[in-house]
């Protein structure tokens, strides 16, 4: 047997948290989960928060875990949702709490922003699908939310470099989460410093971008002594997680769709260059940094988000229910043909989805969906139908035909959506791993630390570790 390589993946999704220990051992790796914990942001008054320190607190207490198990553990890395960030002051503190994406305070921020820089020269620079909460629009209504937070900050780290700055006193800025925020010029794939000036955004907040697969440093030594765990480098991955998760997609075919699902959907194509077309403007596709310099070529569409909250609110007010609970229903219902636009904003952030998806069927002309079953079918079905249209479009765009769909995440574990997804798409749909942005994370590690030479090497790792699934379309 060859030599065991242990690496630490810190994982944060839109509602929950966790790490996970990688073990990688004669061409295979294995994941145990050592620590998960709720990632809920917080209403304080009108605004909505990430309740960071409290994130940061969950993570000391996995890397405790971690050192409890004795293992050469040889570097940890972190990954994210996307757009998010924390400000820094000039006495390297975090000031202010940093904001939840899916406030409501950059509403009307896109119309302002268009009068000093015109919305198609902005998609032509920087190729980012336009969605109310990118990072540029956030730091524009900073400005005006929380002017003394913003005129004090000296430095902008993106939720994934604020907890690494806060493990190893390191900043940096990683190329593709700085590419979701609508900040970089897509070609040269750094600042877009004109568009930054032009937009009244300060130019300092900004450092050089940090490529995956960069070692940042070592825990700082308060962080050793209070978790016991120590000879760990901390890397800078693929740290927006849906850059994570396509580093680890076994592709079907090198025109194969991706899929990330999970509380978003992200469907797309792997391409090397970005498209800046009239077409890509007109479609509102979007183009972020990949690893290895790859281009992920997507759609960013409202995902399990929606389904998850139905749960939540139906615990609530009905009964206890669970996902698979959730899908017998569904097969169940008499009736099977409502559906919402899951884009549609009300679904972004309700304090009752429940009655949102219920409301929009009604004001639709479809009725009024009754049951569990109805309700989730209508998700069901404006998720696979806007999977559907998304990759027609993505034939047209691209000009390529896509011959199959990889879908990774934990979407995967529902063979229903699986199932109805091949169906509207129309196209084979080949399923695994679930833990994708977790082995991407793991896989630009090993490639940092030399443990791998390539991301084909990696994804080659991927296929042999765990099963894959097919589903044709009926």
């Amino acid at each position: 047997m060859g030599e065991t390589i242990y690496n630490l993946a810190f994982d944060f999704g839109a509602s929950s948290g966790r790490m996970i220990l990688s073990k990688y051992q004669d061409g295979k790796i294995e994941l145990e989960e050592l620590h998960r914990f709720p990632n809920d942001p917080v209403r304080i008054g009108k605004n909505f928060y990430w309740d960071t320190f409290r994130l940061y607190h969950e993570m000391k207490v996995g890397l405790k875990k971690a050192a409890a198990k004795k293992l050469p553990i040889q570097s940890l890395a972190i990954d994210t949702w996307g757009v998010d960030y924390g400000l820094i002051d000039k006495d390297g503190n975090l000031i202010g709490n940093p904001v939840n994406y899916r406030d409501d305070r950059t509403i009307g921020v896109l119309e302002e922003i268009g009068k000093l820089v015109p919305l198609d020269e902005l998609y032509a620079k920087t190729g980012i699908q336009f969605m109310n909460f990118n990072t540029l629009f956030q730091l524009y209504a900073d400005k005006k939310m929380r002017p003394d937070i913003y005129e004090k900050a000296v430095r902008l780290l993106f939720m994934p470099e604020l907890f690494g700055y806060f493990l190893t006193g390191k900043m940096y800025n990683e190329y593709t989460f700085a590419s979701t925020g609508q900040l970089l010029d897509a070609k040269k794939r750094d600042w877009d410093y004109d568009i930054i000036e032009r937009c009244g955004i300060k130019k300092e907040f900004f450092g050089e971008l940090t490529k995956p697969g960069t070692v940042i440093g070592d825990l700082l030594p308060e962080v050793v002594e209070e978790t016991g765990l120590s000879g760990v480098k901390v890397i800078a991955v693929g740290s927006h997680d849906t850059a994570s998760a396509v580093a680890a997609t076994p592709f079907a075919d090198k025109n194969a769709a991706f899929l990330s699902c999970g509380t978003w959907s992200l469907l797309g194509m792997e391409l090397d260059e970005p498209v800046l077309t009239k077409e890509s403007f007109e479609y509102n596709y979007t183009n972020e940094g990949g690893v290895e310099g790859k281009i992920r070529f997507l759609k960013n569409i409202n995902g399990l988000w929606i389904m998850q909250n139905l749960r939540k609110n139906w615990c609530e007010f009905e009964a206890q229910v669970s996902f698979p609970d959730i899908i017998k229903a569904s097969k169940e219902a008499k009736r099977k043909d409502f559906i919402i636009n899951p884009n549609d904003p009300r679904f972004t952030a309700p304090y009752n989805m429940m009655k949102e998806v219920i409301g929009y069927c009604e004001e639709h002309g479809q009725g009024t969906p009754e049951g569990l079953g109805e309700i989730a079918m209508a998700i069901y079905n404006g998720l696979t139908q806007e999977y559907g249209t998304t990759v027609k479009n993505l034939e047209v765009i691209t000009g390529k035909t896509i011959p199959c769909m990889n879908i990774v995440g934990g979407g995967i574990q529902d063979q229903l959506l699986c199932q109805l997804t091949a169906n509207a798409i129309g196209k084979k749909v080949v399923t695994g791993p679930v833990e994708g942005s977790v082995l991407g994370n793991v896989i630009m590690q090993l490639k940092a630390m030399g443990e791998i030479a390539t991301l084909e090497e990696g994804r080659d790792i991927v296929r042999r570790s765990f099963e894959q699934n097919e589903y044709l379309p009926e």
